[in-house]
């Protein structure tokens, strides 16, 4: 199982289970040794994550931080947990005072569900006071995942993540600004606006008057780009269902010794041999699935056998225009495909026990 879909199972385990979780104990055992688990590392190798860090501050000595992801042998990042329904605006200094006195160059304060991510951008070895990444696991934006993936044990690089996060902390700055200006436009914002399409003096009245215009059309902007969007994802699929439909079989008609079908355009011929090897693979699959749901459909590179008539259900693919070069490809578990040559056709049932195996998944 890949990161992003460790991550999306996680947060479907959160949505799932949060209500039963009722100390933080619990809170960290179900959500977040799961998350530290996902970026790779092993919870129960004090090596590489020791739980209860000690962190001495000052002369309070033997005070202890919930986990503590090591490098080296030091510790890089400090986790500091909350339960899940904790607000973390009222922890923060706590972890600040623990990123002060270690050698970690990244703090995460969670509860679970809600990570934040610090690191030292405004002055060295001592941690911000804003977040550079803030990142709610239930509520996940398109880029978070692949910010959160810099810091699995197989990506983890501070010098990259740091340069990362100087931008990140910026643009969420900027975005934040923006969110506040868009909903409520401040006088200095309209005032902007308003001297680039306002020649005259701008008084409280105008100002009035223009803060209603802003509002408004911004409104208007927003609204007109969401459908833009709309029209060319539509558009986009209405293209792709014609091309899925134009790449289905051809209609027989008249054509060259050998040549079962050819495309109006003349570019997809369905030769014999091809039609040959759909029977082989018709007749390996016959004791394991309906003979009526095994079709074929040729496109330009490749002959492909369907299942209910499927783009989406091709347990095998062949290759046999090139005479010199013919191949099988078999799809895998995972919808890839694996490639194997053969030097003709009777070659297939060689492969017949991974068409089966391949097949079985649409039964």
């Amino acid at each position: 199982m890949d990161f992003n879909d460790l991550i999306k199972q996680l947060s479907e385990r959160i949505e799932k289970l949060k209500e039963s979780i009722g100390t933080e104990e619990a809170t960290k055992t179900a959500f977040i040794m799961p998350f530290i688990q996902a970026l790779g590392y092993d919870v129960f190798n004090p090596l590489e994550v020791v739980p209860e860090f000690t962190c001495d501050i000052g002369t309070k000595k033997g005070e202890k931080i919930d986990y503590a992801i090591l490098k080296d042998g030091k510790p890089a990042v400090l986790i500091e947990c909350k339960h899940w329904r904790g607000d973390l605006n009222l922890h923060d200094n706590q972890l600040l005072r623990y990123f002060n006195v270690s050698d970690a160059k990244f703090g995460i304060l969670t509860n679970g569900i809600t990570y934040r991510f610090y690191t030292d951008l405004k002055e060295s070895n001592k941690m911000d006071e804003k977040p550079f990444l803030d990142i709610n696991l239930t509520d996940l934006k398109g880029h978070h995942v692949e910010e959160l993936k810099k810091f699995h044990k197989s990506y983890f690089d501070v010098e990259n993540i740091i340069n990362s996060a100087s931008e990140l902390k910026y643009t969420s700055e900027i975005q934040s600004i923006l969110k506040r200006e868009f909903e409520m436009p401040s006088p200095d914002f309209v005032k902007m606006i308003a001297r680039e399409v306002y020649d005259g003096k701008i008084t409280e009245k105008i100002l009035a008057q223009f803060t209603e215009l802003t509002k408004r059309s911004i409104i208007v902007y927003i609204n007109d780009r969401i459908r833009e969007r709309l029209k060319s994802a539509i558009e986009k699929q209405e293209k792709t269902d014609v091309r899925a439909e134009e790449d289905k079989a051809p209609a027989q008609k008249e054509l060259p010794e050998g040549v079962i079908a050819i495309s109006n355009d003349g570019t997809i011929v369905t030769t014999q041999e091809e039609i040959e090897a759909f029977y082989i693979i018709k007749s390996i699959l016959r004791s394991h699935i309906e003979q009526e749901r095994i079709v074929y459909r040729d496109f330009q590179k490749f002959f492909s056998i369907l299942i209910d008539d499927s783009i989406r259900k091709s347990p095998c693919r062949i290759y046999l225009d090139n005479a010199d070069k013919k191949q099988i490809e078999i799809q895998n578990e995972d919808k890839t495909y694996t490639k194997y040559d053969i030097s003709n056709i009777d070659d297939i049932f060689n492969h017949s026990e991974k068409i089966i195996d391949s097949a079985k998944k649409y039964l």
